[in-house]
């Protein structure tokens, strides 16, 4: 008995573990994109060049290179070496590499 609570209660940490992961997962809903789009479109951006600056999830950007808020979106916009991102502004992280 005592080994199957303690497997139990191993799971459920596990399971609270596993939570945890998926809620710091950012997910930028489609007519996020949609707005950011036609922002970029009406608001062209100049495209920062940035060597050795891999775009992708969770990528860091640096200080230098401006976030242009957008309007009703949570999270702000750069373009980076020709590539649209989207960054939080509280971690400076990419969020979304839009294609």
């Amino acid at each position: 008995m005592k080994h199957y609570l303690s497997t139990a209660a191993a799971a459920i940490v596990l399971m609270g573990g596993v939570g945890a992961a998926l809620a710091d997962t950012i997910v930028v809903q489609p007519e996020q994109e949609t707005v950011v789009r036609e922002y970029v479109k009406k608001q062209p951006l100049a495209s920062v060049n940035l060597l050795g600056l891999e775009l992708k999830l969770g990528s860091p950007v640096p200080d230098k290179v401006e976030l242009r808020e957008v309007p009703n979106v949570k999270y702000r916009v750069a373009v980076i070496n020709d590539q649209t991102v989207l960054v939080d502004p509280d971690t400076r992280q990419i969020v979304e590499v839009l294609h």
